[in-house]
């Protein structure tokens, strides 16, 4: 297992700290781990299975709205 410190975790997923500490608030996002009185860090399996779930996502929205009703 590797842990990602805060910096690499806002590198890969393209957010700051605060918009990530908003989306733990509100548990959109992995919770980091407390490695230390003052030290935190991700798991960085989690956070490749977040960024692969909003693929995911994303997917399936354009697949829905490929397959939906043709005008002419």
């Amino acid at each position: 297992m590797k842990v990602l410190r805060k910096t690499e975790v806002e590198k890969r997923v393209g957010y700051s700290g605060m918009h990530i500490w908003r989306m733990v608030r509100d548990k959109k996002f992995p919770a980091p781990l407390k490695l230390g009185p003052c030290r935190i860090g991700w798991l960085e399996e989690e956070i490749d299975d977040w960024i692969r779930a909003k693929v995911a996502e994303r997917d399936k929205t354009l697949s829905a709205s490929a397959s939906g009703p043709v005008t002419a």
